[in-house]
C-alpha cells in the first residue's frame, strides 16, 4: 500500500483522556472542539494554513491577552481522527498519508479551505498529488473507494468518488498483467513469469481469467457497487464479466445463495453480518435490474435460485416477472431439480409452484415461436430418425425438444401431489406442441403417476387426461406397460394394442423386403423366410393372447353392467363402450 510522509518535527501532542494538548512550550490560546475531543492549540499555526479557521478566529477571538477562544468544528469530514492529522500538519509534525486516510484528509482540507493561498504545498495540493498515485494502483483504489463511505457527501463534492470509480473501471476492463502481477489478492502470477521494472516479461502469458476483480469489488456498499457496474459497462466490459461480478456479489450478501466466505480480504473488518430482510430485498431488486440483457450470460440455475430468493423475500412483482422472463428465454438449459420451486404463496395449495413454472414455460414458447416457425410433423419425424447415434454420440436436440423432456419430468415429479387439480396438470402439459416430443414415454409416465395418485377421477376425466399423449409415439416398452395398465381407460388400451400390432406388421413387412433384396443379390443374411414366419407367428400369438385377456375383461364388465337396472341410460353406457347385444365377446375398436 502506497504512503506519503509529511512534516519533519517530532511528536508535539499529548493526549489526556478526551483532550489533546500541544507541548510546544507556549500556553494554548484556542480550543477547538471536534465531537467529544478538545484540542488545545495555538491560533497562528492554524490560521496560516486554513482560510476557514482564519475567518472563525477573527470573528470569535476576543482580543484580550491570556483569554482563549473556543471553536466548534463538529461538522469537519473525518471527525476528530482526521483533525488530529490536520493539526499536526499545521505544526509541521510528521504524519503519514495512505489510501486509508487520504480521502478524509482531502475532504477536510477542502472544508477548511487549505489552499495554496495559505502557503505553498498546502494540504489540498498534497492530498491531490497523492490521490493521483493512489488511482494508479488497483488495491489502493479499492481501499480509497471504501473509505469514501465515511465522508460520502464531501467526497462527492471534490469528485473523489467519481474519479476513484473511473480508475477502478478502467483497470477492471484491462489486462491485469499490464499493471504488474498480481494486481489484487484474487489475481495470481502465471508460472514462469518474471517482472522487470513492473512489466511482465513472460513471452506466452496465459489467458487472464475475467473474474480476478470480482472479490475485491464485492466488499463495496451497494450504491458504490452499482455505480461501478454502470461504469465498467460504459468502458466496454463484456456482458459475461458484468454478469459474473453480479453473481459473485449476490452470493456474498444473499444467504439464500451459497457462498464460501473468504476471510483473507485486505479489509476483513468491512465484512458485516448478513443484511436484514428488507436490505436483502433491495439488494436483490437492484442486482436483477443490473443483469445484462444478453441471453445465456447468466447460468439458468442461478436465475432460478434468484427467483426462489425473490419469492421468499417478497420482492416486487416486476422483479419476479423479470426473472421469469429471463429463465423462460433459456429454459432449455435448466435442470429438473432447479425447476422444483417450492410454493411460497399465502394460500399454499400444491407443494410446488406450478403457476410460476407455467408462466416460465409460456414465455419460452412465445420466444421459441417468435424465433422460428414450428416445423411440420413430417419434418420432425424425419429429424428424429436422423438423430440416431453417430460416431458414438447423438446429435444435439432442439431447445423445444429439450424443454419437452424437462416438462415431462417435471409433471412426473408433481403428479403425486393430491392437491394438484386436473386442469392445471393438463394446462402445463398442453403447452408443449406435439411435434416437440419424439416419443411420448415421458408424458405417459407422468399421466400414469397422476392416475395412481388420483384414483377418484371419473372415466371422462381419465379419457381427457390420456388425450395428452399420442399412442402411436409410445416405445415398445411403454406399449407393453400400457397394455397391462388397469388405470388407463379401456379405449386407450385398445388403441395401444391396435397401434402396436400395426407397427409390428410394418416391421415384418420391412423384414420381408430386406430378405427379398438380399436373395436377389445372393448375400448372406442370417434371417431367413422361415425365421421371419416363425417370428410372425410368435408375435401374432402374443397379440392374440393380449386380445383374449382384453375380451375377458370386457365380458366381465358387461356381466357387471347386466346386473344393473335395465334402464335406458344403462344401455346407453354400454353403447358408448362399444358393446353389442348380438356379439357379447366382440370389441369395437
Amino acid at each position: 500500500m502506497a504512503c506519503m510522509k509529511l512534516g519533519s518535527k517530532s511528536e508535539a501532542f499529548l493526549r489526556d483522556g478526551q483532550t489533546w494538548v500541544c507541548t510546544a512550550g507556549l500556553p494554548s490560546d484556542i480550543v477547538i472542539e471536534v465531537g467529544e475531543m478538545s484540542f488545545h492549540l495555538h491560533k497562528f499555526p492554524l490560521l496560516s494554513r486554513s482560510g476557514l479557521l482564519e475567518k472563525l478566529i477573527e470573528d470569535l477571538y476576543s482580543g484580550e491577552d491570556g483569554q482563549s477562544c473556543i471553536l466548534q468544528l463538529h461538522d469537519i469530514p473525518g471527525g476528530a481522527k482526521t483533525f488530529e492529522l490536520i493539526a499536526k500538519f499545521c505544526y509541521g509534525v510528521k504524519i503519514e498519508v495512505s489510501a486509508l486516510n487520504v480521502v478524509s484528509l482531502r475532504c477536510a482540507a477542502e472544508h477548511l479551505q487549505m489552499t495554496e493561498a495559505y502557503g505553498d504545498g498546502n494540504l489540498i495540493k498534497q492530498t491531490e498529488d497523492f490521490l493521483d498515485e493512489v488511482f494508479g494502483n488497483w488495491g489502493d483504489s479499492i481501499r480509497a473507494l471504501e473509505t469514501c463511505e465515511e465522508v460520502l457527501p464531501h467526497a462527492e463534492e471534490v469528485h473523489v468518488v467519481s474519479r476513484c470509480i473511473d480508475s477502478i473501471a478502467v483497470k477492471a476492463c484491462s489486462d491485469p498483467s499490464l499493471f504488474g502481477w498480481p494486481v489484487s489478492n484474487s489475481a495470481h502470477k502465471p508460472e514462469g513469469a518474471e517482472l522487470w521494472n513492473g512489466i511482465c516479461t513472460e513471452s506466452k502469458t496465459r489467458n487472464v481469467i475475467e473474474d480476478w476483480w470480482f472479490e475485491d469489488v464485492s466488499f463495496l456498499s451497494l450504491p458504490l457497487y452499482k455505480r461501478l457496474i454502470v461504469a465498467v459497462e460504459s468502458k466496454g466490459m463484456n456482458p459475461e464479466g458484468i454478469a459474473g461480478s453480479l453473481m459473485f456479489y449476490a452470493k456474498r450478501y444473499l444467504p439464500g445463495l451459497s457462498f464460501k466466505e473468504n476471510t483473507n480480504h485486505h479489509n476483513s473488518a468491512s465484512t458485516s453480518l448478513a443484511p436484514s430482510e428488507a436490505d436483502q430485498r433491495v439488494l436483490l431488486e437492484e442486482i436483477v435490474g443490473l443483469l445484462p440483457n444478453k441471453k445465456e450470460v447468466i447460468l439458468t440455475n442461478f436465475l432460478l435460485r434468484l427467483l426462489q430468493t425473490a419469492m421468499s423475500l417478497h420482492a416486487s412483482p416486476s422483479c419476479r416477472e423479470n426473472l421469469e422472463k429471463r429463465i423462460g428465454a433459456q429454459l432449455d438449459h435448466a435442470t429438473l431439480d432447479d425447476l422444483l420451486i417450492p410454493n411460497m404463496g399465502y394460500t399454499v395449495e400444491t407443494l410446488y409452484d406450478i403457476d410460476c413454472v407455467q408462466r416460465i414455460l409460456d414465455h419460452f414458447m412465445s420466444v421459441d415461436q417468435a424465433a422460428d416457425e414450428p416445423p411440420s410433423p413430417c419434418i420432425v419425424e424425419e429429424e428424429a430418425e436422423e438423430r440416431q447415434v453417430v460416431d458414438g454420440g447423438s446429435l444435439p436436440l432442439t431447445p423445444v425438444t429439450m424443454v419437452a423432456k424437462l416438462v415431462d419430468g417435471y409433471l412426473a415429479e408433481v403428479a403425486p401431489d393430491v392437491n394438484l387439480k386436473l386442469p392445471k396438470f393438463q394446462s402445463l402439459a398442453a403447452v408443449i406442441p406435439e411435434f416437440a416430443r419424439p416419443l411420448d414415454d415421458g408424458i405417459y409416465r407422468a399421466i400414469d403417476i397422476y392416475l395412481k395418485a388420483h384414483p377418484w377421477l371419473t372415466d371422462l376425466e381419465r379419457e381427457q387426461l390420456c388425450r395428452l399423449m399420442n399412442c402411436q409415439k409410445l416405445s415398445l416398452e411403454a406399449c407393453t406397460h400400457a397394455a397391462q395398465n388397469e388405470r388407463l381407460p379401456l379405449r386407450v388400451i385398445v388403441q395401444v394394442l391396435f397401434f402396436e400390432q400395426l407397427r409390428l406388421r410394418t416391421s415384418i413387412a420391412g423384414w420381408f423386403y430386406v430378405s427379398n433384396n438380399t436373395e436377389n443379390s445372393r448375400g448372406n443374411l442370417a434371417i431367413t423366410k422361415n425365421d421371419i414366419q416363425t417370428n410372425l407367428a410368435e408375435n401374432e400369438k402374443t397379440m392374440e393372447m393380449r386380445v383374449a385377456e382384453l375380451e375377458k375383461e370386457c365380458l366381465s364388465m358387461k356381466q357387471e353392467i347386466g346386473k344393473m337396472s335395465k334402464s335406458k341410460s344403462g344401455w346407453n353406457i354400454c353403447k358408448k363402450l362399444g358393446f353389442k347385444r348380438s356379439q357379447p365377446k366382440s370389441v369395437d375398436c
